[in-house]
């Protein structure tokens, strides 16, 4: 079993990358094998909304970070996105990363457990918390969740490791991964963890008023 933890800070080794390492640790010592990703300090483009990706099955368009990620996504069995909070949401980067992931190829993560982690000086971090929380959403994800909300609070790595509650919401978070991806495991050997679905209905609010 292996967890993709991606940081979606433009800054490498910054606080969002020291809580992500919290929970990296925290799945090793539970037997998880783990990959730790940084999606870089470049911009990253947004959704085009050209369709591309769904009517011809092979992905998104544009062949960069989002691409490379989406054709490995079979490889891992859960997934922890991290990102700083900046005006109360996610980093512009990680936005784009995970609205082009999961349109083009969020079918490879149904069924598998997803986590989010803020990093926050001081506020907002509920709200960019949320955010994260929504991609899980539409793609029957199992969201994993701690003894707190997944934030750590510091303006510095070394102000994080000052946060011992926040650094162990992640540690407890990264041990729930692992108690919830076995799980899984032996619910697959039994038979009973299915992840078929249903042809999507899809429909609109509008509607023609009634003559």
């Amino acid at each position: 079993m292996k967890v993709l933890l991606v940081n979606g800070s433009p800054r490498q080794h910054g606080c969002t990358d020291r809580a992500l390492k919290e929970m990296k640790d925290a799945l090793e010592k539970e037997g998880i094998g783990t990959e730790l990703l940084w999606i870089g300090a470049r911009p990253i483009g947004g959704c085009l909304a050209c369709g591309s990706c769904h009517r011809t099955g092979k992905g998104c368009v544009q062949k960069d970070i989002v691409s490379e990620i989406g054709e490995r996504l079979d490889e891992f069995d859960g997934f922890a996105f991290g990102s700083p909070v900046y005006y109360a949401g996610p980093s512009g980067q990680l936005q784009c990363f995970l609205d082009r992931l999961f349109y083009a190829y969020g079918k490879k993560a149904v069924g598998k457990p997803g986590a989010a982690i803020v990093s926050c000086r001081r506020g907002g971090g509920s709200v960019a918390y949320d955010r994260i929380n929504r991609y899980f959403g539409m793609h029957r994800m199992p969201i994993v969740s701690s003894n707190y909300w997944n934030q750590v609070h510091g303006n510095t790595p070394e102000e994080v490791e000052e946060d011992l509650e926040g650094l162990q919401t992640i540690r407890v978070l990264g041990r729930e991964m692992a108690r919830i991806l076995k799980a899984i495991g032996l619910a697959k050997k039994e038979g009973i963890y299915s992840v078929e679905e249903e042809e999507k209905v899809r429909t609109n609010f509008i509607r023609q008023a009634a003559k």
